[in-house]
């Protein structure tokens, strides 16, 4: 006579006693943060050539994937993976001969 034995599942195991690795629960999905848009006040722009240099130094900050600049409002719009330093849109706007005066209220 043989006797049978179950071997118990261990607790905590991800594994099912049918063998599989999965219980039915959702997976864990981490949910990667959407774009951010900031918009900054500028001071000094008075053309579009001034909004020009503003946009294009500051699209070389990491991580930017838009920028609008307007002179006639001083407003820059930047839309960027993760919100950015201000002290790194000050430098792009410094290095473009302009003033960040800050977020826009």
């Amino acid at each position: 006579m043989t006797a049978e034995t179950e071997t118990p599942q261990a607790t905590g195991s991800c594994c099912t006693p049918t063998g599989s690795c999965h219980d039915g629960a959702a997976d864990v999905q981490i949910e990667q943060p959407g774009p951010v848009t900031t918009v900054y006040q500028v001071k000094g722009m008075t053309c579009g050539h001034c909004e020009g240099s503003v946009s294009e130094e500051i699209s070389g900050i990491a991580g930017v994937t838009s920028v609008a600049a307007v002179a006639a409002t001083g407003l820059v719009t930047v839309t960027s993976e993760a919100p950015l330093a201000e002290d790194a849109v000050r430098a792009a706007v410094d290095e473009a001969g302009y003033e960040l005066l800050g977020p826009a209220a």
